[in-house]
């Protein structure tokens, strides 16, 4: 598993997109060759310059292939399933590379060349994830790793070996340091008979995860740094388990992994280059959704007969702690919470007829961009809880008050990773994913989930 930005991706999805990219890049050259095959040479050379035009094509279909989900962390296993978003994918990329091509006509490929590229680049792509599908069960590239511990954080690891083998990292086994009874099967337990190394290169392993309970009993320290210093990695099971399920386990945060991390600070800190993203991505989407806007806008209104608002104000609790008024077009009846604050429900009948869709669809987050050109929000982040739920939530959920040292987002990493919560539970899932954010957070992972977030309102997940 790789770390890029410090983001985690597999080697193997990594080597599947280096491949795909160039399937789409060299079709293009393929479809050229097709095109004026038996014609006159010189007429290839109308299409200069050749490499900046497959290099646009190559940029336009892998963004659009991660935005209809086809780069996320859970592979689509289903073939139809796949062979559906794959086509979504062209086709979004073919109207994007039309509009680019209408702004920009020295790019067009020509007619012939642009049809047949679509149709090699779709084969290529549909034949090799065909292909990764059948040969990559997670064993490719796979990291051999031995777990120290074998009692309640040792277990968590091992109810998640089978996740764990899909993101390439195979549990060999668990080591008991203590004297304590082991949680997990005896079958899975190594023992040391000389020492820590020897059983490591026994078992030729890569890393050495540390899971202990209590790490004052039988600490091995001496056997860690030779393992080290011969080559082998050693990291705490928070690393570990945020590599292979994309959240921070709140059953196995320690203080001392947010001290002395090299994570949590870059998206804490102050930071222009964030800053100058939100505005540009804020006003370029403003400028894009401008008549889907004021169509809505329009639409509340008249349904209405202008009797009730088209924006719905509400109070949420941002960065430090600070309540600012959220701006969303308003979906609810306006006496939707008569009875008080409320999560909302799975076909709730507080939401209206025009709601329903505006919800399923993400357009009523629209009116929110102008909360991030304010400064009261940020693009991507975690999402912002209304005052009444976030008392109790900081008093039953550990560490939910980090969530306030970051400004709150549009979308986020949980919103993407993981269903609407209408749970104290759901809310508690949700935190996971938003300390892994915090923890890990560029703007390579902001823009990942940007892309990401176009599947999620293309295939209306976790709305309500």
């Amino acid at each position: 598993m790789l770390r890029i930005f410090n983001h985690y991706i597999t080697t193997s999805f990594v080597w599947l997109v280096l491949i795909e990219t160039l399937i789409l890049f060299f079709s293009v050259y393929l479809a050229r060759e097709i095109r004026f095959f038996g014609e006159d040479p010189e007429l290839k050379l109308l299409l200069e310059p050749f490499l900046i035009k497959a290099f646009v094509y190559t940029v336009i279909m892998g963004l659009s292939m991660t935005a209809v989900g086809l780069h996320t962390r859970s592979v689509v296993e289903n073939f139809a399933a796949l062979l559906t978003r794959t086509f979504l994918a062209f086709f979004l990329g073919f109207l994007a590379s039309t509009l680019i091509f209408y702004i920009y006509p020295s790019l067009f490929l020509g007619r012939g060349v642009f049809a047949i590229t679509l149709a090699v680049s779709f084969f290529g792509i549909a034949i090799c994830r065909i292909i990764f599908d059948r040969i990559d069960d997670g064993t490719l590239f796979k990291k051999k790793i031995v777990v120290l511990g074998t009692g309640k954080q040792a277990e968590i690891i091992n109810q998640l070996k089978s996740e764990a083998i899909k993101r390439g990292q195979e549990i060999i086994g668990y080591v008991s340091i203590d004297q304590n009874p082991p949680l997990i099967n005896k079958s899975e337990i190594l023992h040391i008979k000389n020492s820590l190394l020897e059983l490591v290169q026994d078992y030729d392993i890569d890393e050495i995860v540390l899971a202990m309970d209590d790490r004052r009993q039988g600490f091995p320290i001496s056997g860690l740094l030779e393992c080290k210093m011969k080559g082998v990695m050693v990291h705490d099971i928070i690393h570990f388990l945020e590599r292979v399920t994309g959240h921070i386990e709140l059953e196995a945060l320690r203080p001392s992994v947010m001290i002395f991390s090299s994570g949590f600070s870059n998206a804490v800190a102050p930071n222009g280059a964030k800053r100058v993203f939100d505005i540009l991505v804020s006003l370029l989407i403003l400028i894009i959704a401008s008549p889907v806007i004021v169509f809505t806008a329009t639409a509340i209104w008249l349904s209405s007969f202008g009797r009730d608002p088209i924006f719905y104000r509400q109070v949420r609790i941002g960065l430090c702690n600070a309540p600012f008024k959220v701006l969303k077009f308003r979906s609810m009846k306006t006496d939707a919470e008569k009875n008080g604050a409320q999560f909302a429900q799975k076909n709730d009948s507080r939401v209206t007829f025009i709601g329903a869709f505006i919800r399923k669809t993400r357009i009523d987050e629209l009116p929110q961009l102008f909360n991030v050109l304010k400064g009261e929000m940020s693009f991507v982040g975690p999402r912002p809880e209304r005052p009444e739920f976030v008392l109790g939530f900081e008093q039953t959920i550990p560490h939910y008050e980090l969530r306030h040292t970051v400004k709150p987002g549009i979308t986020g990493w949980a919103q993407i990773c993981y269903p609407y919560g209408e749970t104290a539970g759901d809310t508690k899932n949700k935190l996971q994913y938003d300390l892994y954010y915090i923890k890990n957070y560029s703007l390579f992972l902001d823009l990942t989930i940007i892309f990401q977030t176009i599947q999620v309102v293309l295939f209306g997940q976790g709305a309500r």
